[in-house]
């Protein structure tokens, strides 16, 4: 869920500080949780939906004049948790500037979402990976719209690492007879969209206890990546690939870029290019970097394959300096699942901590009591090791057999 963008960062600075204050002090009901400002509303949501405790939010850009209140894909998002949740309560004020959401039962089961292309999938699917496994029926979800931007994280990012840090946490004996794929259909550049993306996870009762991601490995041993292209010349993806592994062999030789061209119904609704890279370590730790160039024009004002392509190589090498066992990415997603745990300690060793992260760490204290505890490790220069004692949180959703 970090929105990982400058527009992101331009609506921080345009809106006031989020603020948070519980309603014990502040209104009549203790047990409604209170929160200011509309940053980090999916992530309040979602600790809302895991938790069950019913949330107020106000001042949602009550002071912007053009655009008070909800934006279209905020007013989306709250629309698909109703889908996928069965005794859900929503009400939003006249003006949108305060909402109040009190969470149902995680139902799951095949769903169908069209996403504004106001924002990308991943903006929708990002906090929706972290509730999949503790739904009643196996999620089987199908979103439409835009499938790569640079606001939102990309869904083959979501593919090759953020699916593959949730499995770590997952028992391996109830994954075994459920599917956790997630299935680019078509693609889908800005501004038009027209992408699918196909979402599937299996449920389970309790995650696994005592995960340690402390351990990065001795490097780098593999580099993989895709470089795609939709109603635009398939040269372009190929130029986007020699340009990154011009730069990307310099570092380690074991380097493999494969194009993917969409044509046809496959391909969206709009042209665009872009490229997603993925380094793996010696102990399966895995660091991301994408980068897209969409809203063509005539007038060659868009970077050249070539800057796109040596431009995320180099985002790529700077994510692996930053060292750690899970990306900037994925921060929230470790920290959240070992808040989640078994009651047994769990640890993972990060690198420098997201803004996005940092509040994460303040909203678990509030919804689920958990405190993490922060340390340096003087072996690895520049990460930090977060620790802390799992809920033991239960699906309660899921059916005895």
């Amino acid at each position: 869920m970090p929105s990982h963008s400058s527009a992101s960062n331009k609506k921080a600075k345009l809106s006031s500080s989020s603020k948070t204050t519980s309603s014990s002090t502040s209104g009549p009901n203790p047990s409604i949780l209170r929160f200011e400002g509309h940053l980090h509303l999916r992530q309040r949501l979602l600790l809302a939906t895991i938790s069950g405790r019913t949330v107020r939010i106000d001042k949602i850009r009550q002071n912007e004049d053009e655009f008070p209140g909800l934006a279209d894909y905020e007013v989306s998002f709250l629309r698909l948790l109703e889908k996928l949740t069965n005794g859900s309560h929503l009400e939003i004020s006249y003006t949108g500037s305060s909402l109040l959401y009190k969470p149902g039962v995680i139902t799951g089961g095949k769903i169908t979402h069209d996403c504004p292309p106001s924002r990308a999938i991943g903006y929708f699917l990002e906090p929706l990976i972290a509730i999949a496994p503790f739904a009643k029926v196996a999620f089987h979800l199908t979103l439409n719209g835009i499938t790569n931007d640079n606001v939102d994280i990309c869904v083959d990012t979501l593919r090759t690492v953020t699916l593959p840090t949730l499995k770590k946490f997952l028992p391996s004996i109830e994954t075994s007879n459920a599917p956790l794929d997630l299935k680019i259909t078509k693609r889908g550049a800005p501004p038009l969209g027209g992408g699918q993306v196909i979402f599937q996870c299996p449920i389970i009762k309790s995650l696994k206890p005592g995960v340690l991601l402390t351990d990065p490995g001795l490097g780098v041993k593999r580099i993989r990546g895709i470089a795609y292209a939709t109603r635009i010349s398939p040269q372009m993806a190929n130029r986007v690939v020699d340009s990154a592994r011009s730069l990307l062999s310099r570092y380690i030789p074991d380097v493999y870029l494969y194009t993917d061209v969409y044509k046809g119904a496959e391909s969206g609704k709009g042209p665009g290019y872009g490229v997603s890279l993925v380094a793996e370590t010696t102990t399966g730790v895995l660091y991301s970097a994408e980068w897209i160039v969409g809203h063509l024009q005539n007038d060659y004002t868009f970077p050249t394959p070539e800057d796109l392509g040596i431009r995320a190589a180099r985002v790529l090498l700077t994510e692996i300096r930053k060292g750690g066992c899970v990306d900037a990415n994925s921060q929230w997603l470790a920290i959240l699942l070992l808040a989640l745990g078994p009651e047994d300690v769990g640890k993972v060793r990060v690198g420098t901590l997201t803004p996005f992260s940092i509040q994460l760490l303040r909203d678990l204290k509030q919804f689920l009591g958990v405190v993490f505890k922060i340390g340096e490790e003087p072996q690895e220069e520049g990460t930090v090791v977060l620790t802390c004692l799992g809920t033991g949180y239960v699906n309660v959703n899921k059916n005895v057999t």
